[in-house]
């Protein structure tokens, strides 16, 4: 039976490139969803704080975190993140890959093996 595979992020990112040049160089049929130009959806978005906490989707480290005004960045909680990211998909971690469901946050070569297993 096939798996639903879609990796999730923004196009012209590197650990984006990274993770589709390994899943391509396995064969792994994959769809692409680039948030930045589509966008993400509030059920998706909150199945994946349900699954790996917003605490690891929100991208912190990136330079659309750091132009955010200092009282968006303060207080931040479950709701204020996932507006936040809804507003600005650029502030969620990439990739995200939906396994038939199941994310995988970030890439890494050991955790998409083990994923994909």
């Amino acid at each position: 039976m096939a798996r639903e595979i879609t990796i999730y992020g923004i196009k012209n990112c590197d650990t984006m490139k990274k993770a589709r040049a390994w899943l391509e160089a396995r064969d792994v049929a994959h769809a692409f969803h680039d948030y930045r130009s589509a966008g993400i959806d509030r059920e998706r978005l909150t199945d994946w704080v349900r699954q790996a906490g917003w605490e690891k989707l929100l991208n912190r480290a990136g330079t659309t975190f750091r132009k955010l005004p200092g009282a968006d960045k303060e207080g931040l909680d479950e709701a204020k993140a996932v507006g936040l990211m809804l507003a600005n998909p650029s502030l969620i971690k990439r990739p995200v890959l939906d396994i038939d469901g199941r994310i995988v946050v970030g890439f890494s070569p050991a955790g998409y093996e083990s994923a994909l297993a």
